[in-house]
């Protein structure tokens, strides 16, 4: 026994409208195609953006990273410092930490058998006893320019490291 539907008189003016609202449907899906499609294109485009920033060609990277020196410090080099020879590095940072020394073309260690000792029993105070603490650098020694920071025995002779930088300075 087959189960017969009934004939419905067709409206044309309805069909119309059903029609219509089928493509209107349709027209909307492509356009929220299109949109997620550009949207996911502009995404694709900024991750590769991004990628090309962090991961850089591998042919251009160093063969090694940059030292934390490199990065955190500015250098300044001062050449024949008092005297000929005598040359200084300062690493000056962003908090205004500087770091003093020897240059590599300092005559200390042109000297056969290098660096001997450091004493910084220098002047009035021995330097190497100071304990700096706190936020303010409670007992840290104030110093001018000039002033002597430790003095550099080599085998032959020795030498005294002075304070390059000028204005007054803590000494930690």
């Amino acid at each position: 026994m087959e189960i017969q539907e009934p004939e419905v008189a067709k409206n044309p003016e309805i069909e119309d409208t059903i029609e219509l609202a089928k493509q209107r449907r349709h027209d909307e899906v492509e356009d929220c195609d299109e949109q997620q499609h550009k949207q996911h294109q502009a995404e694709e485009d900024e991750e590769d953006e991004l990628r090309k920033l962090l991961l850089s060609d591998i042919g251009e990277l160093p063969i090694s990273p940059p030292s934390a020196t490199q990065v955190n410090f500015v250098s300044y080099f001062i050449t024949d410092f008092t005297k000929s020879g005598h040359d200084q590095y300062i690493y000056r940072h962003a908090n205004g930490l500087c770091v003093i020394g020897l240059a590599p073309t300092h005559i200390a260690f042109k000297d056969e058998g290098g660096i001997t000792n450091v004493d910084f029993n220098v002047g009035k105070s021995d330097r190497s006893v100071l304990k700096v603490s706190g936020k303010r650098k409670k007992n840290a020694l104030r110093s001018e320019s000039n002033t002597a920071l430790c003095k550099v025995s080599t085998a032959k002779d020795s030498y005294i490291v002075r304070l390059s930088l000028g204005g007054q300075r803590e000494i930690n």
